[in-house]
């Protein structure tokens, strides 16, 4: 769990309700259907719009590593890495094919299979790297998403608060709608920019940078299955692998 990303909605929600209240404008000047509907609904309609569906399948599958990332740990890695190393040279590539059945990372045992069945290192870059940004280029489009959220809802802020100031104008013979109106006019636009800057763009923000956390760690994958493949000493691989974890 990240506790971080927790710590951050509960004070994203306390910086809008409490503001308000401190404010003077109170809590129920917040709450207002129609800006829902604008903003809220509108910025999904948009976004739909705009994505292809495995896209969005994607983007909605990664939206729970903003509270729970995937556990990649590198020192782990490093020492199966090593210990596969230390069994390739005493029993060669072969000794190594039970562990591909153990494995439970797919990019792992995909690489770990190519070394097996004695794949040259130049094959096994150009097939994992292929596997390696296809996945990337896959997981930063589902980001992206989020981001597109980000740049719409204030928009659409702005597009209920023109609707609400029209709806105001409609009544100037009555005063006594004047104030109230113009309130819930601008509630709309705390909508859209709220959401962009304190939940959109953070959320794209944050699964980029898991996703630039587990490229890296395929990359150590990468650097390690090759490493085994050219017979390089396992001390000599762990001190190239412990680069990665700076």
């Amino acid at each position: 769990m990240d506790i971080l990303s927790i710590i951050g909605v509960v004070l994203a929600l306390n910086a809008i309700v409490v503001g308000a209240v401190l404010k003077g404008a109170g809590v129920m000047a917040l709450v207002s259907t129609a800006a829902f509907m604008i903003v809220v609904v509108g910025t999904i309609a948009a976004i739909f719009i705009q994505t292809p569906l495995p896209v969005m399948q994607r983007a909605i599958k990664i939206f729970p590593w903003v509270m729970r990332p995937p556990v990649r740990d590198g020192r782990k890695l490093i020492a199966k890495i090593v210990e596969w190393s230390n069994t390739a040279r005493k029993q060669g590539l072969l000794g190594l094919e039970p562990t591909i059945a153990r494995e439970q990372d797919d990019f792992v045992k995909k690489a770990l299979q190519l070394v097996v069945d004695g794949s040259e290192p130049e094959m096994i870059s150009n097939v994992m790297y292929v596997e390696l940004n296809m996945r990337e280029h896959a997981d930063m489009h589902a980001a992206k998403v989020y981001e597109g959220m980000g740049v719409y809802s204030p928009t659409l802020g702005i597009i209920g608060a023109v609707l609400g100031l029209m709806a105001v104008l409609q009544n100037l013979a009555d005063p006594s709608k004047l104030g109230h109106g113009i309130a819930a006019a601008f509630t709309a636009t705390v909508y859209g920019i709220g959401l962009a800057n304190l939940f959109f763009l953070p959320v794209a923000s944050k699964l980029k940078s898991i996703i630039q956390r587990q490229t890296q760690f395929r990359e150590m994958v990468i650097d390690g299955m090759l490493s085994i493949a050219q017979g390089e000493n396992p001390r000599a691989i762990e001190a190239k692998l412990q680069g990665y974890l700076h």
